[in-house]
């Protein structure tokens, strides 16, 4: 019996030495990854700040089977969130408590455990890079009593654990961002006539691959001008192709935007005024990055031949923007108008 007694007495001494040394276990825990993705700051955030995007790249949901998400009635910004249930991943939720655009989104996890309910801070912060946007995807918190003993058994920690899943989640959603930057749709529109009128514009010459850059740092300085001088705006930028060789890769282009009326410049002014007609042309629209505009003009022009038309050589092509880069950071999304003037 006193064998017996001493044995009890040695486990309890071991389970008390083993309470003491798990409770003073530091239980504090920061885990993040971070990754540069090619793509505009806005459009990372914006896919990160909406729960339904993350179906497409958050790496739990894709390795259960039997996950099921419900959303918050609210999907993105402060207070959005979801819960999910699984029995192979155990049941939670998250949920969103601070987004500041297009710099950081906080957010608290939750897991249902058998132990009870844990919680921790999600963090992302996005930063320009000069290559796209640095993303930093972090998760911090402290570990309860129970947490730290049964990492004490585990081969891994939190951070070992969880650092391949933000690595894999962060390739995802870099996978799904680009594929999204690369959708497009061309249509010719047909025939139709364009109503002309007076604009605004500066001329310069240079490689075909940097009309897209240069004509960019144009319309500003058009657009400058105007605001400047009180000039009214009534259309969209666009650029007017004086002269173009696709065997040298060079062209002659104007920048500009339409105006009410005839303005006459200084004439020590970049900035001057010209007149387009009202026309007959070909119209093509293009909805998707500019890389894709050679492609639309290759179609514009085959359109022409296919329908027996003939291209007015007297009169010069343009493309109009009716998006801004500025204003809309998806290139998807950025829409373009081609005009080929006809006979």
């Amino acid at each position: 019996m006193k064998i017996l007694k001493y044995l009890l007495f040695l486990i309890l001494i071991i389970i008390i030495a083993g309470s003491i040394y798990v409770a003073t276990k530091d239980g504090e825990f920061q885990v993040e990854q971070t990754k540069v993705i090619e793509a505009p700051r806005e459009m990372v955030y914006n896919e990160v700040n909406n729960y339904k995007n993350w179906e497409n790249w958050e790496p739990w949901s894709q390795e259960s089977e039997d996950m099921v998400v419900n959303y918050f009635e609210k999907t993105k910004g402060e207070g959005a969130g979801y819960m999910w249930k699984s029995e192979d991943m155990g049941d939670g939720q998250i949920r969103t408590t601070e987004a500041t655009p297009f710099s950081k989104i906080n957010q608290i996890i939750s897991f249902d455990t058998p132990f009870g309910e844990t919680s921790s801070q999600v963090y992302w912060e996005f930063e320009e890079a000069e290559n796209g946007t640095k993303v930093t995807w972090g998760m911090k918190g402290e570990q309860s009593f129970t947490e730290k003993l049964i990492f004490s058994f585990q081969d891994q920690s939190i951070s070992e654990m969880m650092l391949p899943m933000f690595d894999k989640g962060l390739e995802n959603m870099e996978t799904v961002i680009l594929n999204k930057m690369k959708e497009y749709n061309i249509s010719v529109d047909g025939i139709i006539q364009h109503g002309g009128g007076y604009y605004m514009y500066t001329t310069t010459a240079s490689k075909m691959s940097q009309v897209d850059e240069r004509m960019q740092k144009m319309i500003a300085d058009v657009s400058s001008y105007m605001e400047q001088n009180n000039i009214e705006k009534t259309g969209n930028p666009f650029v007017l192709y004086n002269e173009w060789n696709d065997e040298k890769g060079t062209a002659i282009f104007s920048a500009g935007i339409f105006t009410s009326s005839e303005v006459i410049t200084p004439a020590e002014s970049m900035i001057l005024n010209d007149y387009l007609p009202n026309q007959k042309v070909v119209k093509t629209t293009l909805k998707g990055d500019y890389k894709n505009l050679k492609e639309a003009w290759d179609k514009t022009y085959a359109y022409i031949l296919e329908n027996g038309l003939e291209v007015n050589s007297e009169a010069n092509p343009f493309e109009v923007y009716l998006t801004s880069p500025e204003h809309i950071s998806n290139p998807a999304k950025w829409v373009t108008h081609i005009y080929v003037p006809v006979k």
